[in-house]
């Protein structure tokens, strides 16, 4: 069996073909879960994905790129295509997603004994692949934390109705959530996002982090709320602003103690202030990577450096 991984992430590769107003385009190493584990390997952590890479030029350039951060990877060997996004940008660096993507992940033996599983994105919601997923980590759940981010891509969600029971699902095996408010938008469009978040916290979760851009983030605790303005920097691009979210606050929980097993009963009372420093963390490491170009997020030096001038939340 594969060795224990101190973090495990489960779900898809995908080649974003960056296209610029009068610029050719740009092939980069994407998809939700892969810029999360890549992210995760380079700030130090012990990281596997499971996923699934074609045996074609954008398999290889993801398989190199994820190797080159130390992310062992595990597949399940169908030989399926390499999913594709071509990503518009506008004027802004803002992203919009056409998608190429099939997701038929199968039968894959799993590290013994992770610390930590996420999951999220199209691996979560688009099927066959998704049951296999959620196998996964029902089965790793027990002696692992769990996180999860919907990371909402509409041409693939299907039926509304369905998305939005899956992605309550997987959030009731979750113990840490992160959602963007425009992901909550979709999924209900008559709730207000923060309320969405309450409303997930009290189906299992211990934390639910909801990211808004430009503003910044919310973080839901029972009993308690906490914001952070986003640190002002020049924007390339958006592309895997939200997975550095992501890697840089499993990085900040990992550094607390907060994930495994052991680190539940702590996460499930999780201190205000020690959270005030996971968004830290968090939106440092989105920042450094919407100010450059692909989904590139920072190193440990680079987060360290960053965190000098990100914002003190405020409760």
């Amino acid at each position: 069996m594969p060795d224990s991984p101190a973090l495990l992430v489960i779900g898809e590769c995908v080649a974003d073909v960056v296209r610029l107003p009068g610029a050719p385009d740009r092939v980069h190493p994407g998809g939700s879960p892969a810029n999360v584990a890549y992210g995760l390997a380079r700030l130090g952590r012990d990281t596997t994905l499971i996923t699934q890479l074609g045996p074609d030029s954008h398999g290889r350039l993801i398989g190199d790129h994820l190797a080159s951060a130390g992310v062992r990877v595990l597949t399940d060997g169908s030989g399926a295509p390499t999913p594709a996004a071509v990503v518009d940008l506008d004027e802004a660096g803002r992203a919009a997603y056409t998608f190429e993507i099939t997701w038929t992940l199968g039968p894959v033996e799993p590290p013994v004994g992770p610390r930590h599983v996420h999951t999220g994105s199209v691996a979560t919601a688009l099927e066959p692949g998704a049951d296999t997923v959620l196998g996964l980590v029902r089965s790793l759940g027990a002696d692992a934390t769990v996180s999860y981010d919907p990371n909402v891509r509409p041409a693939l969600m299907g039926d509304h109705g369905r998305a939005v029971r899956r992605a309550e699902s997987c959030v009731a095996l979750s113990d840490v959530v992160k959602a963007s408010d425009e992901d909550l938008r979709w999924l209900y469009p008559d709730e207000e996002p923060g309320a969405a978040a309450e409303r997930w916290l009290r189906s299992g979760p211990s934390v639910v982090l909801v990211t808004r851009g430009p503003r910044g983030a919310l973080a839901f605790l029972p009993g308690a709320r906490v914001s952070i303005g986003a640190p002002p920097v020049p924007v390339a691009d958006t592309v895997g602003a939200g997975d550095a979210f992501m890697s840089g606050t499993l990085h900040a929980l990992a550094s607390h103690g907060l994930l495994g097993a052991r680190g539940r009963t702590r996460l499930r009372s999780l201190d205000p202030a020690v959270l005030t420093d996971v968004l830290r963390h968090a939106v440092a490491s989105a920042a450094v990577t919407v100010a450059r170009a692909g989904a590139l997020p920072p190193d440990e030096d680079e987060l360290a450096a960053a965190l000098t001038s990100t914002p003190v939340p405020e409760r």
